[in-house]
């Protein structure tokens, strides 16, 4: 009995139903589409990398990935992975940030805490140690901490000297200040021996899509930058409404540290971080922008 074919041949890939456009609510769009076609037809030219969806209205989304099946009676099954960018967002240049934050303690050398060397609002008991001017001009000699070797700056050779001392037994190389060496007075038992303080650190991390690379390279030339607004200039909103911005005392509070960039079909993915500070990022170290 002479095999007899009926139907659609499938000399050309079609769609099959129940395909499906899942939106991120930021702008990301992605696809998952199915098709059927005959063996002798070519399967990688629709998963291929950077190949435009078919249907009329999503040919902004480009293809990702994809996998073949072969079934029965000579069929291939294609199954295809698009993604793009809502062309309604932002002009389908980029999506916008979508963004967490992550609030937390580290540690810090306590003499970057900002009750060590003068008074801040919100503390009590004033200056964890003091400056040298509140003693005169230089911190008093300390009977507590280590004997520090100085150089003599007559004889230009190493002396052995009593190391200094501030406010709470806080102790340093010199009367001028130096190299802090610790709380060296047992009378103040919550600061005894203490070299560290827990400090208030915020983390923002977020992913944001964009079509085209000339983005990225921009973006990449703004890393290590300091903002006081939502944004590094007009393409990269990366702060949420509700985060902090504005400046502190030392300069502006939110840092872009950190970006990461994958390629996604045919536009890229960009995993950003930004470091919070209340006090603000000097601009003598890090560029403010």
């Amino acid at each position: 009995m002479a095999k007899v074919d009926t139907g659609s041949s499938l000399s050309t890939p079609q769609i099959q139903p129940g395909w499906t456009v899942i939106s991120d609510g930021f702008g990301l769009m992605t696809a998952s589409v199915t098709y059927k076609m005959d063996w002798s037809g070519n399967p990688a030219a629709l998963y291929a990398r950077g190949t435009a969806f078919s249907d009329p209205a999503y040919t902004y989304l480009k293809a990702h990935k994809g996998s073949v099946s072969y079934d029965n009676l000579k069929y291939a099954v294609v199954k295809v992975d698009y993604v793009g960018i809502d062309p309604t967002v932002n002009g389908g240049n980029r999506t916008n940030p979508n963004t967490s934050a992550a609030n937390g303690l580290t540690a810090e050398n306590i003499t970057t805490h900002p009750n060590f060397f003068t008074s801040a609002d919100g503390y009590a008991f004033g200056a964890l140690a003091g400056l040298p001017s509140d003693f005169g001009g230089a911190y008093d000699d300390s009977t507590l901490g280590p004997p520090v070797t100085v150089i003599n700056v007559t004889t230009h050779k190493p002396v052995v000297v009593p190391s200094c001392e501030g406010y709470n037994g806080a102790c340093f190389e010199t009367g001028g200040g130096g190299r802090f060496i610790g709380f060296v007075d047992p009378d103040y038992p919550e600061l005894y021996g203490k070299t560290q303080y827990l400090s208030r650190t915020t983390t923002y991390s977020g992913v944001c899509y964009y079509s085209d690379a000339s983005f990225i390279q921009a973006l990449y030339g703004l890393l290590g930058t300091a903002t006081a607004t939502y944004q590094w200039g007009s393409s990269f909103p990366l702060i949420p409404t509700w985060g902090p911005i504005g400046g502190g005392l030392y300069g502006n509070r939110n840092l872009l540290s950190q970006v990461n960039v994958e390629e996604y079909g045919s536009i890229f993915k960009v995993m950003y971080e930004i470091r919070y500070s209340v006090e603000g990022w000097t601009p003598n170290v890090y560029i403010n922008v």
